[in-house]
This record gives C-alpha cells, structure tokens and sequence, in this order.
C-alpha cells in the first residue's frame, strides 16, 4: 500500500476515526484503525459497539490496507508539519508515515483480521441540518444517565411524529427535550434510541453548517452520516420513558423570567456547594421575585432574581447542578417556569409558548 495527501485531510480523518477505536481491549486489532487505500482512501474505528468510516481523496500509487494502533497514529500525525504526507507499508506491515523531514517507520497490524462494521440496511431515514443536529444534542446529553444498570437510558430517545424530530433524554432526576423539523424525512410515528457516547461523537462531527446529516435507521443498528463521514451504532433496546404522560399537564403557577439573570444568580449561590457537600438550592418563589439560599459547611449563600409573576411562597429544594444544566441549555433568552407544589417537578419551556424545548427538574426534599 502507498498513498500521498494533504496533512490536514489525513489528520481530520484520524481524529474522527479515532474516537470509534477502543482504548483498551483484548483484541489488539479493535485498539487499532484500519486503513484502506484504493480509488481514494478510507479509514475505520470500531470498537463493536459503534463505528466510524471516513473518506478523503488522495494520489493512490499502491492498493492495499493495513490496521495501525490508533492513539500512535493519530499522535504521529497531529506532530507532523503542514506538508504532504506519503504514508506506505510492505507485505510484512511496516508501515513508513513521511512528511517534510519527520519519518517513521511503526509496526501495523493485518487487516484481515479488522471486523466487518454492520450494514444498516436502509428502512427509514431523516435529514437534518448539522447546525440544528449539533444544538440538539448538546442541549440534551447533559440528561442522559450514565447508569449502566439502566442501558436504556444511557441513550436519548429520537422520536418523529407529526413532521417533527424530537429528542428525549432522561436519568431518573431529570428530562431534557428538543424539538426541530427536519429537512426531509421518509419517517413517521417512528421512535429509535440512540446510545449517548455515539451521540457525544456525532456531536463533535457536526458543524455550525447548513449541510445535512442523514439518519437512517436499520433493525438493530442506526448511521449518521456527515459529509463524508458515517457513524454506525447499535440501538439501544429497551422501554424508554412514556415522557409525554411524565410531564404535567396543568400547572397551579406560571412565572416569566430572563434566562441569563436566572443562571447568574444561581450560579452565584452554588459557589459554597461542591461535591462533597451536596447541600440543596432553596428557592422561595414570591411576588416578582425568587431568593435562592444555600447554607452548607462552607458558609452561605443567598441572592434574589426579579421575574414575572406571583407563586405566593412556594418553596422547593433543587440540585444546584440540574438547574444550572437547564438554564445554560435552553435556547431562548425568556422562559417560562411552571410549578405546582414542593414535591411535582418544575418544568421550563419557552415563554413564547412553542414546544421547541423542555426541561423538567425533579425536586429535592429540604429539611
């Protein structure tokens, strides 16, 4: 195999690759990348759980392909100056990566035994901007669990119904959704869960671009494909949360507030609360006006938001962090909090009444 191209093209390539090849295993293969040179070239992470392939052109003079350790790889490359780069290897795999004066020669691995990534055979697929799919995901990863002993909320639930994509997250204290129209879709009524550590990658390949990404959606397996990148990834299997029946319906108070006066002030209260003093947010809801306090071990800390409307006292114990999560993820500048009692959930949405987001905040009980 022998192939030259720009720096820049191979070294986007690795880094996004990388993030699919698995950093420790008992199959040295799977800690590698596979890379293929034919017509252009092709370069794979897998780490069985999702994978990703990306190509780019460059001046093909030999076919071939071999599988090089992937953090190696991708260190070489990031160190290599802005040049060409002519990378080779023989029948016994030593591969030689030459750039300007750098040159190494490093051990590679044969690709025959590199697994075959799944095909998603094409049921159902929807496109999206990758500006829009990049702001969806990362207003609502932060909600996503990290308990293993609940795999199916390790996920976020992708749901198209009605003309939109609605993107659900949850971890048993909290719901994030989003919601968007997407360009053009095949789907409806139609519901897949997509594993967080796959969605945290497609977030990365995504840019603030108008340029879509394509969800197509197979039996048992989902691909995301980004220009001329795809990401493969098993669903998530499971009963997710009816979220729809979760969320209240009616609400005793409704107040209005500015986002980024909101986050202020409870950022300024949560400077006393670490992680090791998990003491709650006291929030007393008035007229026009929320005083936050918070005593723990450190000291205490109290500030007051003016906002819109009148709860008449309610007070209700939160996570400091969950709110903060909220507050810097909602995409309006205004908000609407609705409330019922200190033991129901608050839930923010916008103040202008369209159901683009959602983020519902379980209290926490005070004492």
């Amino acid at each position: 195999m022998k192939f030259t191209c720009e720096k820049y093209l191979l070294q986007s390539a690795v880094a996004t690759a990388s993030r699919a090849a698995a950093s420790k295993s008992p199959n040295p293969v799977l800690e590698g990348l596979l890379i293929e040179a034919a017509a252009g070239v092709k370069i794979t992470g897998y780490d069985l759980v999702k994978g990703i392939y990306t190509n780019f052109a460059a001046d093909v003079a030999e076919p071939g392909s071999v599988v090089i350790s992937a953090r190696l790889f991708d260190n070489i490359v990031r160190s290599l100056p802005d040049d060409i780069v002519t990378i080779s290897s023989d029948d016994t795999n030593m591969t030689r990566i030459v750039c300007g004066n750098a040159d190494f020669s490093i051990m590679g691995m044969y690709s025959d035994g590199y697994p075959e990534l799944p095909s998603v055979e094409h049921q159902k697929s929807v496109s999206i901007p990758q500006k829009t799919m990049k702001e969806m995901i990362n207003q609502t990863i932060f909600a996503v669990s990290d308990n293993e002993s609940r795999p199916v909320y390790t996920g976020a639930l992708f749901e198209i119904e009605n003309g939109k994509l609605t993107v659900v997250a949850v971890d048993g204290y909290r719901l994030a959704m989003r919601r968007e129209a997407p360009e053009s879709s095949d789907m409806d009524d139609c519901s897949f869960i997509a594993p967080g550590t796959a969605l945290s990658d497609l977030e990365k390949m995504c840019s603030d671009s108008d340029e879509t990404v394509k969800i197509v959606l197979g039996n048992k397996h989902i691909s995301f494909s980004v220009e001329n990148c795809v990401l493969v990834t098993r669903r998530l299997e499971g009963e997710f949360l009816d979220y729809k029946k979760a969320i209240p319906s009616e609400y005793a108070y409704k107040i209005k507030a500015e986002r980024s006066k909101l986050l202020r002030a409870v950022d300024r209260v949560s400077l006393i609360i670490d992680d090791r003093i998990k003491n709650p947010l006291r929030c007393i809801f008035g007229k026009n006006k929320l005083n936050m306090y918070c005593a723990t071990a450190i000291g205490k800390g109290e500030d007051v938001c003016e906002y819109e409307g009148d709860a008449e006292g309610l007070e209700i114990g939160f996570n400091n962090r969950y709110l903060q999560d909220a507050l810097k993820a909602a995409p309006a500048e205004r908000l609407e909090i609705c409330l019922n009692s200190s033991s129901s959930p608050c839930v923010i949405v916008p103040e202008d009444g369209s159901d683009k987001f959602l983020y519902m905040i379980l209290p926490v009980r005070l004492k």
